[in-house]
Parts: C-alpha cells; sequence; structure tokens
C-alpha cells in the first residue's frame, strides 16, 4: 500500500510539472470562445457588456486531477470614441494539494484602420494578484509527522501583469500575447516550510500566439479554422489545432487536436516528459442571439488513456446590448 501510495504521488507531481520545466498555465479547449483568458487586448471585442463563465474537470477519475473555473466580463467604454475596452476576470485552479486564485483586470486600446470599423488594431495590458497555496492536509505520506509537509494550509499573493495585441477584421483574428511578466520579479511564489522548498508552483512567463478565420462554404455553412501555440521557452511547446462549422449562425460543431513538442534548444527540459496529445469534441450552440452554450470532451490518445476518463468543459456567455453601441458586423470569435 505505501509503495502504491508514493507511485500516486509521484505521477501527480510528474504531471503537474518536475521543477517547473512543464508548462502551468491553464488550458482550455474552448478558447476560441475565451479569448480574454489569453489575451488582454481581447476586451471589448464584442462591442457590448459580455459575461463569460465557466468551468474544466480535467483527466476525471485520475487522483489530483486538474479542476478549473471561473468568471469575465468586459465591454466597452464611451471614453475616445469608443475606443477603449475594459474586462475583468477571476479564476480558480486545483490540482492536488496545489490551489490558485486570481483577479485580473484588463485595458485595451483599440484603433480602428478604416472607416466603416471593420477592421482594428488593439493593445492590451492587465494587472492583477494571484494567491497560491499548498494544502498540507491533502497530502498522504508514510512517516507520521514528517516535516516536510505543511501541517494546514500555507499560501502567499503574488502579483502579476499581462500584455498582448490582438488584429481582427469581420473574417481573421491574429493575436499574440505574454503571461505572468511579473515572474522573473516575484520569487516569493516559492513556498518554504521547516527548510523544504515547494517548486512545483512557481510560475514562469508564457507567450501565445492564436489566430483564426472563418471561410463561408454556402448561405448557412461557414468553416472556421483556428490555432494556438502556447511556449513557456522551458517545457514541451503545446499546439492546438482546431476547426469548427457554423451552421445556421446558431451551432458551432468541431473538434480539436492538441500536441506537445520540443522546439528550440532547451538544454533543462526533463528527459522523463513524454508528448502529450489529445483530442476533442466541441460543441457551441448560440440562442436568441444573447446567449451562447458550450461544451467539450478531451480524451488523451497516448498512454494517459488508460487512466482517466477525459476532461469536461462547459461554459456560458451572455450579452447584455446596448442601444449605445451598435455593433456593424457579426463577431465569430
Amino acid at each position: 500500500m505505501q509503495n502504491k501510495l508514493k507511485a500516486w504521488c509521484a505521477a501527480i507531481l510528474l504531471l503537474t510539472g518536475i521543477q517547473v520545466k512543464a508548462q502551468q498555465n491553464i488550458q482550455f479547449s474552448q478558447y476560441a470562445f475565451n479569448g480574454l483568458s489569453v489575451n488582454p487586448a481581447y476586451a471589448g471585442y464584442k462591442g457590448d457588456l459580455y459575461l463569460n463563465a465557466f468551468y474544466r474537470h480535467q483527466w476525471a477519475g485520475f487522483p489530483g486531477a486538474p479542476q478549473t473555473g471561473g468568471i469575465s466580463l468586459d465591454g466597452l467604454t464611451s471614453a475616445a470614441g469608443e475606443r477603449v475596452g475594459l474586462g475583468v476576470q477571476m479564476m480558480f485552479d486545483k490540482t492536488g494539494p496545489q490551489e490558485a486564485l486570481s483577479l485580473y483586470g484588463s485595458y485595451a486600446y483599440r484603433i480602428p484602420l478604416d472607416n466603416e470599423d471593420t477592421r482594428r488594431l488593439c493593445f492590451g495590458i492587465g494587472a492583477g494578484v494571484t494567491q497560491y497555496s499548498i494544502d498540507g492536509t491533502a497530502l498522504r505520506y508514510v512517516d507520521n509527522n514528517d516535516d516536510a509537509i505543511p501541517v494546514g494550509k500555507v499560501s502567499r499573493w503574488i502579483p502579476d501583469a499581462r500584455f498582448g495585441i490582438y488584429y481582427y477584421t469581420p473574417s481573421l483574428y491574429i493575436g499574440v500575447s505574454v503571461m505572468d511578466l511579473l515572474s522573473l520579479y516575484t520569487d516569493g511564489s516559492r513556498f518554504a516550510w521547516k527548510g523544504n522548498t515547494y517548486e512545483t508552483i512557481r510560475k514562469t512567463q508564457h507567450t501565445y500566439l492564436t489566430a483564426g478565420t472563418v471561410i463561408t462554404l454556402s448561405e448557412n455553412l461557414k468553416l472556421k479554422p483556428t490555432m494556438m501555440w502556447k511556449e513557456d521557452f522551458k517545457g514541451p511547446s503545446s499546439v492546438d489545432l482546431n476547426a469548427f462549422l457554423l451552421i445556421s449562425e446558431k451551432l458551432w460543431v468541431g473538434g480539436s487536436y492538441r500536441t506537445s513538442m520540443k522546439l528550440w534548444n532547451k538544454s533543462n527540459l526533463d528527459t522523463r516528459l513524454q508528448q502529450v496529445n489529445a483530442a476533442s469534441v466541441i460543441l457551441e450552440y448560440f440562442a436568441a442571439d444573447r446567449y451562447r452554450f458550450g461544451y467539450s470532451y478531451d480524451l488523451n490518445v497516448n498512454r494517459m488513456a488508460n487512466y482517466q476518463a477525459g476532461s469536461h468543459e462547459i461554459s456560458i456567455g451572455v450579452l447584455f446590448p446596448s442601444k449605445r453601441y451598435n455593433v456593424s458586423s457579426p463577431r465569430y470569435f
């Protein structure tokens, strides 16, 4: 029994990141419908006030599996001719004994590039704070009164910042962002307990590159391919490839393939890490032009498929139309 417990604990630690060489930021399958989570320059994109809530249960049935949720609100202001977008986002993330609770505010300055206001170049900044915690009561250990394990929960608040650029037209978007900008200067995210340092939750900077387009196939059918490349220049590079069909402007039906690969010359990438691949089925339904309901199911297509029952993700979006703003083109992203 002791060996089995040790094996489970070792597996969880390996999956959450060996000596912080694996990527740590939250992963969403429905990122294409949750732009604020990966780029602060997205704030105000939909024109009207937009509320988005989401929850993800990853690797269902696996001990200590990640659970992530949050809520965001963003929209335009009347300042500078509707060039300013504001957003706020609160998120939680729990993986085994580790927890993170964050609150971010985003500011986007949106520069129109044509008289019809169908193309804009947006620059965004975000600032916030995250509480990182380790719950010693959630750990199972062999030796009683082990000094290396906290008796209860220990936590710290760490400030953070992010920056992004977002360009869009009615049928195309490209975005790039850098998250965790202060990670190089906030070494307090390390947790020490009686001389033992818990480095698995120390954050590192992440860069996101996202892009997508919409192709009209017929009057009632559109194709939307998207991609996201996530890089921390330490762990494996993560690439998401997605394709959706929009049916009668109401139902998005699509799939996603996520893979990790070794790019660049990452000398300190742990040799025990293996390539992780996952496939997703994604459904998004728009009701009454104001409400969006989304669901996705992910399944690992590697050795992990034998140890868990896939990942489930749900999301709900609500648009609050305002007579003050007139969105002249549909928002597909």
